[in-house]
C-alpha cells in the first residue's frame, strides 16, 4: 500500500469504527442523577384516570417510578413498556409505579394509537399518557436528539436515565433499562 494513502485509510477505518461503537446509551438523557424531578401534567389515555389531565409525578410522590418519554410509540417502545409493565407488576409490594408519556403536538390523534398499543401488548400496570409538546416537560432537559428517554426516580430524585434514538432501542437496550430498575428498588 502506498504510504501516502495509509494514514487516510487508517483515519477512515478509525472513524467508521468510532461511529459504529457510539451507542444511544451515550446520548445525554436529561436530568442528572440526584436531581429533583419536577411536576408536570399529562392526559391519561389508558390508566385509572383515563380522560383526565393530572400529574402522575405528583400522584406517585416518593414511590419508585419509571417514566418513559417517547416521540413515537412504535413496536420497540411498546416492547420496552411491556417489559417495564412486568417489573412494576412484580414489585407492587414496593409500591413501584410507572407511566409512558407520548410527546406529541396532537394529543387527540395520539390517544387512539395508545389505546391500541395497550390492548395489543396487554400493558396493564403502566398508564399510557400524552403530553402536549414534543420537547417534553419544562425542566426535564430531554435531549432533542433522543426519540425515547427513560427516567427512574425514587423519593422524587432521579436515580437512572437512558436516552435512545429509535433505531437503537432494541432487545439489548431494553434489557439494560429493565436491569437498571434495581436502582430504584434497593
Amino acid at each position: 500500500m502506498n504510504l501516502a494513502i495509509r494514514p487516510v485509510v487508517v483515519a477512515t477505518v478509525f472513524s467508521a469504527i468510532t461511529m459504529t461503537t457510539v451507542s444511544a446509551e451515550e446520548l445525554r438523557a436529561g436530568l442528572e442523577p440526584g436531581a429533583r424531578v419536577g411536576a408536570f401534567t399529562v392526559k391519561d389515555v389508558t390508566g385509572p384516570a383515563k380522560g383526565e389531565e393530572l400529574c402522575y409525578r405528583c400522584r406517585y410522590g416518593s414511590q419508585p417510578v419509571v417514566s418513559i418519554f417517547a416521540k413515537n410509540v412504535d413496536d420497540n417502545v411498546a416492547k420496552l413498556t411491556k417489559e417495564l409493565d412486568k417489573v412494576v407488576a412484580e414489585h407492587r409490594e414496593e409500591k413501584m409505579a410507572g407511566f409512558l408519556v407520548a410527546l406529541t403536538d396532537d394529543q387527540d390523534a395520539m390517544a387512539p394509537r395508545l389505546e391500541k398499543v395497550a390492548e395489543k401488548h396487554e400493558i396493564k400496570q403502566i398508564p399510557l399518557t400524552t403530553f402536549d409538546g414534543v420537547k417534553g416537560p419544562k425542566g426535564y432537559k430531554l435531549n432533542e436528539a433522543a426519540d425515547v428517554t427513560v427516567m427512574m426516580w425514587v423519593e422524587g430524585k432521579l436515580a437512572a436515565s437512558h436516552a435512545f434514538k429509535a433505531a437503537d432501542l432494541n432487545a439489548s437496550a431494553i434489557e439494560k433499562v429493565v436491569a437498571d430498575t434495581k436502582t430504584i428498588l434497593e
